[in-house]
């Protein structure tokens, strides 16, 4: 125990400060234009020093059981006022009459269970009330009727067994009425006839258990336009009967997601052939067959959806009748190839024929064997067409594959991520209104010889990156001078050199991204006649050769005549030398990028022209010197600089300038103060760049060696002092260590532990999801292992704050998940990292695991938790990996930090 007292007195210390700023900060609103956000304090009243002209009230998350209409008095301008996630248990009626300007109220998250007629009696100007998650069982009498301008109105989440909100006609203004996860089981025409005068746009009915539709149920309703009816388990009788009673209404938007229809017949959507139906969702419904003609009761469809669904025949005539369906999403509609399915998908050639007006088709994700001679054959206003994952074995592009395209009007086609490895002669032919053309994410490997383009007259972009292999001849993109955008990211591109260059007839181009190629070979025709580029990616190649001075015939400017360039990458390409003359005449420029080359010596005039350039990258190269001769053209209108990680050179002669620019400019300069430092000469290595004291350099200083003493002299007090305020804990740690094993002093053994839990979880309310998605996995692999969380492990009933205190005790470990959202955390800044680290103090132990999800630096983890990586044991830190494959390797950490011992040796 004697062993680590400093260490403990030196950490209380540091702790104390934390403590005063973290509970001299508690119940503070933040007030910001007109707006006070009092959420998350603990608040047990309202506060009654806030401004008097608010207009939004944020008071969620607290602990209110009341809104005292007093209370409320001086803030009788208020608009917004949301009381949700508190205890409240009873509203006042005259809440609203202290408020006469309340538009928006929501109560959503607490303990209401009784309205009366007079809960709402002054709330003349309310335009939405939120009460969903309350206790509601049961609306008596007509609460709502002085709501005459309510538009929305949400009792989602309660315990309501009917949809009867009044007995007499009222809410005539209202427009979504929000149902949602109830117990309502039968709906009643009397229970909706308080909806008489009303024109509904939404009545959310989704998650209730409905069992039955009594006769005329919607025709109470005055208008209905739009029904959800999402994850109700309706079935295909069920549904039939719902078509029925919304005969003859106003609908026009149906959502029927996720609600066991698995067939559609010629009588289930019989009853909608009288309305105006334009939207039906019926996703997620693991929907098997759509019968022939069963769909042509829709003649107004526009808006179809059937995305996740398991349909393994679409029929001839499945779509007939949907004369007017402008969009169609078919995603992962169809059934995958299995055991049970002896064959892949089939669709019946004609089968979308009747869709006379769709516009847009989504068939991503599916299993398709191919393309049919005659599969898309009658889509004549089909302008958008997305195949992306789509087919299972659709190696090869013909000139026949998209024969039944020959009609439609298409504007873009995507084709990715189908393992197309050849694209034939004639392939797109058919296509001549193709715009975008996305055939990236494929195994792509040929010789480009410009015939795969033939017909693409109108072809505006073309995507080609992330393929096997491409090898490019002049005629490449000879047939497509439309072009404006081409993508050959990564791609292992060939013969990029070719002359007459590949782009030569691409006189409209606009972007080319030749990035990720390894590309060492261009010459100074590569872009040549390309007058309307403007986005030029040339990164991640092997470029360095062609600007070298000693490259046989000299450097290579391909970067010639391109006059209207406005973006330039040439990100990581081992440039070591760069020639004065390379962005000549390229005015227009307005962002380079030559990070991660070797540049050291840059020309005097090699940036004279680059008087319009915003963005400069030049990070991690091998620069020393910043001179105004040579930057000052280019910084002259810089928005954005990054010089990081550069060698600075900290002398008079190399950077005296770009100090003095440094502090007088407004150019937004990220880590200035720990990425820009000085690593020449060795007495002012390591030494921030900003903080060069640049008054030396004037020929004015007579007294140069007092100067250098004196300087000398703050420097090393300086560092002292800096040393003594970041490392005096390590030091003195350390140096107790020592005495303390010098004169042969000994930890007592402690008794064996006993915990009911192997950790307790601490981490932010926002990375919940990531905790039980990591550790709960963790506990039912290893049954001896157990964590505790709060969201499972609490008791009911007992205090937050105790429930904390006595998991961090019944706990061997503590465990804290570190994330900015961490660092940004109310609760956990100002009392659970004190709660454990305080026992860990207290009780010698060496308990406590740090979880790094995210690169947090030194600096900030203790500035926000008053924590450094150096007081812990390294196998207690721990770093979420990024590459899956590293997960099972940081499991095994974890258990090894687990069961280490927790007393201090």
């Amino acid at each position: 125990m004697n062993q680590s007292l400093p260490f403990h007195i030196y950490f209380f210390l540091g702790l104390l400060p934390f403590w005063i700023l973290c509970t001299s900060s508690t119940n503070k609103c933040v007030v910001t234009h007109e707006r006070a956000d009092c959420s998350h304090l603990k608040l047990t009243q309202v506060p009654d020093d806030l401004p008097a002209n608010i207009t939004v009230l944020n008071l969620t998350h607290n602990q209110l059981r009341r809104l005292p209409p007093a209370n409320f008095t001086r803030y009788s301008q208020l608009t917004i006022l949301d009381a949700g996630f508190n205890s409240i248990s009873k509203l006042e009626p005259e809440l609203c009459q202290k408020l006469p300007l309340l538009e928006i109220l929501n109560l959503q998250h607490n303990e209401l269970s009784h309205l009366s007629d007079q809960t709402f009696v002054f709330c003349m100007n309310l335009t939405e009330l939120h009460l969903m998650s309350n206790s509601i069982k049961d609306i008596q009498n007509n609460p709502f009727q002085n709501l005459k301008n309510l538009i929305k109105l949400d009792l989602s989440h309660n315990g309501l067994s009917s949809t009867k909100l009044g007995s007499q006609l009222q809410l005539e203004n209202l427009q979504e009425l929000l149902f949602s996860n109830n117990k309502i089981n039968i709906l009643r025409p009397e229970e909706l006839d308080f909806l008489g005068n009303s024109s509904l746009k939404k009545l959310e009915l989704s998650s209730n258990p409905i069992k039955e539709f009594s006769p005329g149920c919607f025709h109470a309703i005055g208008k209905l336009f739009g029904l959800s009816l999402n994850n109700a388990q309706l079935t295909p009788s069920l549904t039939e009967k719902l078509c029925v009673e919304l005969s003859n209404t106003s609908i026009q938007n149906l959502s029927l997601s996720n609600t066991q229809l698995y067939r559609t017949s010629n009588m289930t959507f019989v009853g909608l052939n009288h309305t105006n139906l334009t939207m039906l969702d019926l996703s997620h419904n693991n929907l098997n067959v759509i019968e022939n003609e069963s769909l042509a009761w829709l003649p107004h469809l526009e808006y179809f959806f059937l995305e996740y669904n398991n349909i393994e025949h679409l029929f001839s005539h499945s779509f007939y009748g949907l004369l007017n369906v402008r969009y169609l999403d078919l995603r992962r509609s169809f059934a995958k190839q299995s055991i049970s399915l002896a064959s892949h998908p089939k669709i019946d050639d004609f089968s979308f024929q009747w869709l006379k007006c769709l516009e847009y088709l989504n068939m991503e994700d599916n299993n398709f064997p191919g393309i049919n001679s005659n599969m898309f054959t009658g889509l004549i206003k089909l302008k958008h067409l997305s195949l992306s994952n789509s087919f299972a074995s659709l190696r090869t592009l013909t000139n026949e594959t998209f024969l039944s395209l020959a009609q439609s009007p298409l504007v873009t086609l995507n084709l990715t991520k189908n393992k197309i490895s050849k694209i034939e002669s004639g392939a797109f032919s058919w296509l001549s209104h193709l715009q975008v053309l996305d055939l990236g994410l494929n195994e792509i490997g040929q010789e480009l010889t410009g015939q795969e383009w033939r017909g693409l007259e109108n072809i505006v972009e073309i995507y080609l990156s992330y393929n096997k292999c491409l090898q490019l001849t002049s005629s490449s993109f000879a047939l497509v001078p439309s072009l404006r955008r081409l993508m050959l990211r990564r791609v292992a591109l060939r013969n990029v050199d070719s002359s007459p260059s590949p782009f030569h007839p691409l006189r409209n181009l606009t972007l080319l991204d030749l990035s990720n190629n390894n590309i060492a070979n261009i010459n100074a025709e590569l872009l040549e006649g390309l007058e309307k580029l403007e986005i030029l990616d040339l990164q991640h190649n092997n470029l360095a050769r062609l600007w070298k001075h000693a490259n046989p015939g000299g450097p290579v400017h391909f970067l010639k005549g391109l006059s209207h360039l406005h973006i330039l990458n040439l990100e990581s390409n081992g440039f070591d030398e760069i020639p004065a003359e390379v962005f000549k005449d390229l005015f227009e420029l307005k962002s380079i990028d030559l990070g991660l080359n070797n540049l050291n010596v840059f020309p005097p005039s090699v940036f004279d022209d680059q008087t319009s350039l915003k963005s400069l990258n030049l990070q991690k190269n091998l620069i020393t010197s910043v001179q105004k001769n040579v930057f000052g053209p280019a910084f002259r209108s810089l928005s954005n600089l990054d010089m990081s990680f550069n060698p600075f050179d900290c002398t008079c002669e190399s950077i005296a300038w770009f100090v003095n620019w440094i502090n007088r400019t407004h150019t937004s300069i990220s880590e200035l103060s720990s990425h820009y430092l000085c690593n020449t000469p060795p007495q002012y290595h390591g030494f921030p760049v900003m903080l060069f004291d640049v008054s030396p350099c004037k020929d004015s200083a007579p007294f140069e060696l007092f100067f250098i003493i004196n300087t000398s002299v703050s420097l090393i007090f300086i560092f002292i002092v800096l040393l003594i305020h970041f490392e005096g804990w390590r030091i003195s740690f350390y140096w107790n260590v020592l005495v303390h094993r010098i004169l042969g002093f000994k930890e007592i053994d402690r008794q064996p532990e006993q915990f009911e839990y192997a950790a307790y979880i601490i981490h932010a309310y926002k990375d919940k999801d990531w905790v039980w998605e990591h550790f709960f996995p963790m506990e039912e692999k290893d049954q001896t292992l157990k964590f505790c969380l709060e969201e499972r492990d609490f008791e009911a009933g007992v205090l937050e704050l105790e429930s904390i205190v006595n998991s961090i005790k019944r706990s061997r470990k503590t465990i804290f998940v570190i994330t900015q959202n961490l660092l940004k955390d109310p609760l956990c800044k100002r009392f659970k990292v004190h709660q454990a680290v305080q026992q860990a103090i207290e009780q010698n132990l060496d308990s406590i695991i740090l979880i790094f999800l995210e690169e947090i630096p030194d600096y900030k983890l203790n500035h926000a938790l008053c924590l450094r990586r150096g007081m812990f044991k390294s196998h207690c830190i721990l770093n979420w990996p990024v590459q899956k494959e590293r997960v099972n390797a940081f499991h095994h950490k974890l258990q090894v930090a687990l069961g280490s011992r927790n007393s201090i040796h």
